[in-house]
């Protein structure tokens, strides 16, 4: 049951710092985890910029801030929604780390020719791929003792992004671990009951 407790561990914690005692082994299990996790033909589809430093000042506090103003503005969101928005972001730039998981679209795109059958499967799997990876270094770190949360800014962000790192246009960005020390346990979850989520057949 250890694997089951390990993914007990594995909360959304918001409360982060940059309080981590060996960052290189975070790095190196965030690494590890996206190396070892299955990919429909082995495609190994899934790609990832980590920041930490200013490079996670950066992210936060003007990249996603400056393009999700942009956008709240253009969509005629009031001026005065930002702050509770702008204190969500502070929260996310605490943090010690951001691993931004990407899909290659181009391995993507090679399969679908190399196998037509399967064709409008590949992007399915894409996406599950990219699930199953950022989850599994999600667990990985909480293993560690890391806290981390899961963001969705895409696609706001995936041009300032791509040109402020010179991410290959062929990358599409899918989602944005923050994470970071463990500055205030997550609250209680509630599950769903069995009966409603579950059909066993014997």
């Amino acid at each position: 049951m250890s694997f089951i407790n390990s993914l007990k561990k594995r909360r959304s914690i918001y409360a982060l710092g940059k309080n981590i005692k060996d960052s290189d082994q975070a790095i190196e299990t965030i690494k590890e985890a996206v190396k070892h996790s299955p990919t429909a033909f082995n495609s190994q589809t899934t790609r990832v910029l980590i920041v930490t430093g200013d490079a996670q000042e950066k992210l936060w506090d003007k990249i996603v801030a400056d393009e999700l103003k942009a956008a709240m503005k253009a969509q005629g969101v009031p001026e005065s929604a930002w702050e509770g928005t702008k204190a969500k972001l502070d929260g996310f730039k605490a943090a010690y780390g951001t691993a931004l998981f990407f899909e290659d679209q181009d391995v993507v795109k090679g399969l679908q020719e190399q196998f037509a059958l399967y064709a409008e499967n590949f992007p399915v799997w894409s996406e599950q791929a990219s699930g199953i990876t950022t989850v599994n270094a999600w667990t990985a770190l909480a293993e560690l003792g890391i806290g981390a949360n899961l963001q969705h800014y895409n696609p706001v962000i995936d041009e300032a992004v791509a040109k402020e790192w010179n991410i290959p246009s062929n990358w599409k960005l899918r989602g944005q671990l923050v994470f970071g020390s463990i500055e205030d346990e997550a609250g209680e979850k509630t599950y769903m009951e069995d009966d409603d989520r579950f059909i066993i057949v014997k």
